[in-house]
């Protein structure tokens, strides 16, 4: 029975700077514990930090991986060395707790390196790129496979439109929009930053908060779609709301008050 999974293989930049190699080191162990607590009893996932400023993430569901990239990316701690994405989805025919993803060979997973790779050689890199065309052939089980080469131009297209709004971003107005993604509430980010409501409204739309935080919720949608229309079993359910609940969840506990308090 085929089973519809997404990956993620993260890089970081300016990496090889000798002040921060441990800290780097230390961090990426610290994002995968917290990714471990994100996910669990949620999506069964696994999860690599490998060759020091590399983590890989397996997990099952379409728009997982693209999920935890996007909070990752905005809660990154060090600003100087920002992470980037090489991201891709399909289906495999095993249960995830059976690979081993060290020694996993799988188009999908090539398909993420090679996303990454691509990365790597961008002056101005964006933070995600998914690659669905170069080396998986199978048109059998999902409609979109027909056509992934233009969906893939279509969604890398809207990313690079987002990371644009990103980048035009000021310090305070990033603050808001990453706020805002997890508690959901302007106030709450008000009171968190000690700023009044105008304030906060001001920042988040003068920083285009709005359209940046709807292009990942749209690609969420379009992602799950697709998962829900190629499977009409149990693997067709989503658990992406879920999933950013426990995510919010935990970073209201932890994170919000480390790196804005």
């Amino acid at each position: 029975m085929n089973r519809p999974i997404s990956i993620f293989i993260l890089d970081v930049s300016n990496s090889s700077s000798p002040a921060m190699g441990d800290r780097l080191t230390n961090y990426l162990d610290d994002l995968v514990n917290w990714v471990t607590i994100w996910t669990e009893e949620v999506v069964p996932c696994k999860m690599k930090h490998r060759a020091g400023d590399e983590i890989i993430f397996v997990g099952y569901g379409y728009s997982t991986a693209y999920i935890l990239a996007f909070f990752i990316s905005r809660i990154w701690k060090y600003k100087d060395h920002a992470p980037y994405f090489g991201l891709s989805f399909g289906d495999i025919d095993k249960e995830l707790e059976e690979v081993d993803i060290e020694k996993w060979i799988h188009p999908l997973i090539k398909q993420a390196r090679y996303a990454n790779d691509l990365l790597k050689k961008e002056q101005v890199r964006p933070l995600f790129k998914f690659e669905l065309d170069q080396f998986y052939e199978n048109n059998t089980l999902s409609p979109y496979n027909l056509f992934r080469h233009e969906f893939e131009i279509l969604i890398n297209s809207i990313l690079r439109l987002q990371m644009t709004m990103l980048k035009e971003q000021t310090h305070i107005q990033e603050q808001v929009c990453t706020l805002y993604l997890i508690l959901q509430q302007q106030k709450a980010v008000a009171t968190l930053l000690g700023k009044t409501a105008p304030t906060i409204s001001s920042h988040f739309k003068k920083g285009k908060a709005e359209e940046i935080l709807n292009v990942f919720g749209e690609v969420i949608t379009i992602l799950n779609s697709l998962q829900g229309k190629s499977y009409l079993n149990d693997q067709g359910i989503v658990r992406s709301d879920i999933l950013k609940a426990s995510i919010r969840n935990h970073l209201k506990e932890n994170a919000v008050k480390v790196n804005f308090q």
